[in-house]
């Protein structure tokens, strides 16, 4: 599929910004611009809201078995898409194409999921205590129109699991997608719209995002924000909704310890952490970060994610056999420097990578750091790259208080045998989302999301449309 230049979508309709504004968009494999995005101004924003209204008095009154079926026909869609919107995922983002594709039909299942979940959006009776006359209901309405940011890491995951849980819970919604990687969003949009969805109920817009977020979270037609992106603009946005008393859901940024016990299965915990430090060449939220390894241990896991990562095809992700792409702009190669210079400075060793590859695009070799004090910028700030930092400790109630050390609380991962120690880690490691024994697998019927600064919310599972539903009592006396 040739790159496009992408349009905004607004009262159903695909359209350029009122004022003919556009933005490049840059492939990080070359650095070259591949298209254009439309810029939405204050006058596209209010037809968006005008339209995201209007969508919504017309999507709340239908049956959740129509909603159903208009989600479900674009879940199909976008499996029939797959392989188009990959191409035009990896030309703005990097990934390589076979991560591009599985995001693609993962956004289907996770469609169908809510689809079906708005089936069970149940209310209650409850008996009155003065008569049997009086009927007492407990109701669940949708909240209306929301507004979602979105960030480029993820261009199709991040923006599904807010409109899936939105939709299915009868809410309609203006997606402002990210400007770097507009392309695969739009397609998610647009398998929506052909499936049916009426007009108003899905808008799409780009441009400034300060602007647009100040224009739009204080908007009274906007009644919920859900937002995935750092903790610093996390906390601004939080606060501005809160001014004006919007519901919230924050997806924030994270740190991920790996605890890796005396008693780890360490070729287990080399496969299951690698794959998953540097997927999508480690810009993802829940990437494990901060490696805490058993002292006893210490030496032969770096070794063996050392070469674990030698083994990886750092390349252009269209092309066949790459294994990690680039990053995602050129402001990650000079984070991933930063981070590099600053841990060598203070002590730690340099085992593999820690330099970027080739003059053309935004290459970056997979890089292991062993040994790194716990000053280090890399042990404090959330790195987003392919980068592993390592460290020992003796006791797992030392891995722990580390683990817990940080204002993040998104993810972690742990290796032991033993039932003792998953056990503790279950109960004392403070993260939204642990995974023992295994790499991520967050799928759809599971809560996502983080707990401390990583923020507050679900965007998986049940819990992910309580945020979109309001709660009502209604009693009614027989008289």
């Amino acid at each position: 599929m040739t790159y496009p230049n992408v349009q905004l979508y607004i009262d159903g309709q695909w359209q350029d910004a009122a004022g003919g504004e556009t933005l490049g968009v840059l492939n990080p494999a070359s650095g070259k611009e591949i298209g254009r995005v439309a810029h939405a101004s204050i006058a596209d924003l209010d037809r968006a809201l005008t339209a995201a209204q209007k969508g919504f008095e017309t999507w709340r009154e239908l049956p959740p078995i129509e909603r159903n079926k208009v989600m479900r026909r674009a879940a199909t869609l976008m499996r029939e898409r797959a392989a188009d919107i990959a191409r035009l995922l990896t030309q703005e983002q990097g990934k390589p194409l076979a991560e591009a594709k599985g995001e693609a039909m993962a956004a289907a299942d996770i469609i169908e999921w809510f689809a079906d979940e708005g089936l069970r959006v149940y209310g209650r009776l409850v008996p009155s205590r003065f008569s049997l006359a009086t009927r007492q209901m407990v109701v669940k309405d949708p909240v209306g129109p929301v507004v979602a940011f979105t960030p480029w890491n993820f261009p199709v995951n991040q923006v599904v699991r807010k409109l899936a849980a939105a939709l299915a819970s009868g809410c309609s919604m203006i997606v402002k997608a990210p400007e770097e990687t507009p392309a695969a969003p739009a397609e998610l949009i647009r398998a929506f719209a052909d499936a049916g969805l009426p007009a108003g109920v899905l808008g799409l817009v780009y441009g400034n995002p300060a602007e647009i977020s100040n224009y739009l979270i204080p908007h009274p037609i906007i009644r919920k924000v859900t937002f995935t992106g750092s903790t610093p603009v996390g906390k601004q946005l939080a606060a501005l909704a809160g001014q004006h008393m919007k519901r919230v859901t924050m997806e924030l940024g994270g740190h991920a310890p790996v605890i890796v016990c005396e008693d780890a299965d360490i070729a287990l915990a080399v496969k299951a952490a690698g794959a998953a430090k540097f997927r999508n060449a480690g810009q993802v939220c829940i990437s494990p970060t901060r490696f805490l390894v058993h002292e006893s241990i210490k030496n032969d896991f770096a070794a063996a994610m050392v070469k674990y990562a030698q083994g990886l095809t750092v390349g252009d992700g269209l092309q066949e056999g790459t294994q990690m792409g680039p990053l995602a702009n050129a402001r990650r190669v000079t984070a991933m420097a930063e981070f590099t210079q600053d841990a060598v400075r203070k002590g730690a060793t340099l085992a593999l990578g820690g330099e970027r590859v080739g003059d053309a695009g935004n290459f970056w070799r997979p890089t292991i750091l062993t040994d790194v004090p716990l000053e280090a910028r890399v042990f404090n700030d959330e790195p987003f790259g392919p980068m592993a930092a390592i460290r020992g400790f003796d006791r797992i109630e030392e891995a722990i208080a580390e683990a817990n050390r940080l204002s993040f609380g998104l993810a972690g991962y742990a290796f032991t045998q033993s039932l003792k120690n998953a056990d503790l880690l279950t109960r004392k490691v403070e993260v939204g989302m642990l995974w023992v024994n295994m790499p991520a697998l967050p799928t759809a019927e599971l809560p996502f999301g983080g707990i401390k600064d990583s923020g507050y919310g679900s965007e998986g599972g049940p819990e992910a449309m309580d945020a979109y539903l309001n709660v009502r009592a209604v009693a009614i006396a027989n008289v």
